[in-house]
């Protein structure tokens, strides 16, 4: 802990990485201060029905994702969810439309190419999203609580430009964060949008289980432990790795002709576990959101059933098909993410093999089998881990604060705070400091 201590205070000593922090916070500090600013024309004092809504089950996954700013009314209502939609639409489409794919061999010149086509996507989903915000706030809000006509066309369209014009600042203040601060921009605003919820989820807990003494202290206790194992085991499965022994041929040369020596540079190629990371959670609650849409379109008592049953989060319906939807896009993703043959063909160019294995295509099925094994497990556990608030939710635990024991929101923080972990670990080792991660090699400071 001592060591940890002088890492952390080591932080402040590189000029580079602390100018970095403090642009980093100070720009997360301007996200959460729109994410309160109401949009021109409602009355924040009449926003509790808003807040009701979100109060459990997908209300509050989506007021979870912007911050808080759902619920506000704010004129960052939409969140950066727009930006995150837009970038996995382009893409899934890389791997059919032949004009991305090229893009995505340019290098850099391509990479903001398609920076940009994701930039025009993301307005065009916003302009599609505000309308809709609008009207679930007619739907809602009661009618004192629009200073202006709310069936006038200018509130309609103010408010669409406002929402849109608050997506487009978040997507800017994700990229700097990226290019001037530490960590991924666009992680990091989700991220305190998610920390941002967890004291008053806590508070509730504690009034429910302490204060009213159903369970007292000692349940508390064990649910803050329950909660540190769940994260343990988030960090071991994100960090989690099967190393493929990879050999290169030495080359010596000696006298007129050169020998290949087999058994030069080992080396390895690292699968991890879950390679898809929460992108295959976000695909998964996206589709569980089609089904409550279209039945809410119809009042027939089918059509109310399957409502209530896609609408309740921690219901069994809703996870079993949360699961399986899980599983089935973590084999997808993995596989639009992780290509195999394009691998194996690099290291037959570079002049690597795996032991045992021939170059070229067998070296592609092998790693394509290994993966494919190796993803169940990952894929297994994915699931559970998303279904686990419903299962803690059945043992007494209030559903905001067991919203927190895995899910999107937990991945999400584990993964945002271990990558940005790195990035501090990588300044302090190029600087010849001890590292924050203990894997991190022991180096003496110098002056």
């Amino acid at each position: 802990m001592k060591k940890f201590f002088e890492a952390f205070a080591n932080v402040w000593k590189i000029e580079e990485l602390k100018n970095r922090i403090l642009v980093t916070l100070g720009l997360l500090l301007v996200y959460r201060f729109g994410a309160h600013v109401t949009l021109p024309g409602i009355d924040a004092t009449q926003l509790n029905s808003l807040t009701n809504q979100t109060q459990g089950g997908i209300g509050w996954l989506i007021d979870v994702f912007t911050g808080g700013a759902f619920s506000q009314a704010s004129v960052f209502a939409l969140g950066i969810m727009p930006y995150i939609s837009a970038s996995i639409v382009v893409q899934l489409m890389g791997i059919a439309v032949p004009y991305l794919q090229k893009l995505q061999k340019e290098g850099e010149s391509g990479r903001k190419k398609l920076n940009q086509i994701t930039r025009w996507l993301t307005i065009l989903i916003t302009l599609v999203q505000g309308p809709g915000y609008i009207y679930n706030l007619y739907r809602t809000l009661p009618p004192g609580a629009f200073l202006l006509p709310s069936s006038s066309f200018a509130f309609l369209f103010s408010s669409v430009v406002i929402l849109t014009t608050g997506t487009i600042f978040a997507m800017w203040l994700g990229e700097k964060i990226t290019d001037k601060g530490i960590g991924n921009g666009i992680s990091l605003l989700i991220l305190v949008g998610i920390i941002a919820r967890m004291p008053q989820a806590f508070i509730q807990e504690f009034t429910s289980v302490v204060t009213k003494n159903n369970g007292g202290p000692l349940q508390l206790l064990l649910e803050i432990v329950a909660w540190l194992l769940v994260i343990i085991a988030c960090i071991m499965m994100i960090m989690a790795v099967r190393k493929i022994p990879v050999q290169y041929a030495r080359r010596t040369t000696s006298g007129d002709f050169e020998q290949d020596m087999m058994g030069g540079n080992r080396q390895w190629i690292p699968l991890k576990l879950n390679a898809s990371g929460v992108m295959p959670i976000i695909f998964a609650q996206a589709i569980m959101f089609i089904p409550a849409a279209l039945a809410g379109l119809s009042k027939s008592e089918t059509a109310t059933t399957i409502t209530s049953q896609f609408q309740n989060v921690f219901g069994l319906a809703y996870n079993v098909v949360f699961a399986l939807l899980i599983i089935i896009f973590t084999y997808f993703y993995t596989a639009i993410t992780v290509p195999t043959n394009k691998m194996a063909d690099d290291l037959k160019r570079s002049g690597g093999f795996i032991p045992g294995v021939r170059p070229g295509v067998e070296t592609g099925d092998y790693l394509d089998r290994i993966m494919s094994l190796i993803t169940l497990p990952g894929a297994i556990f994915l699931a559970f881990l998303a279904v686990f608030p419903a299962v803690v939710s059945n043992f007494g635990v209030q559903q905001q604060w067991a919203l927190f024991y895995g899910g999107t929101s937990l991945l999400i923080m584990v993964g945002v705070a271990i990558d940005t972990i790195q990035q501090i670990n990588s300044y302090l080792l190029n600087r010849h400091y001890d590292g924050l991660m203990k894997s991190g090699k022991n180096r003496k400071a110098v002056a």
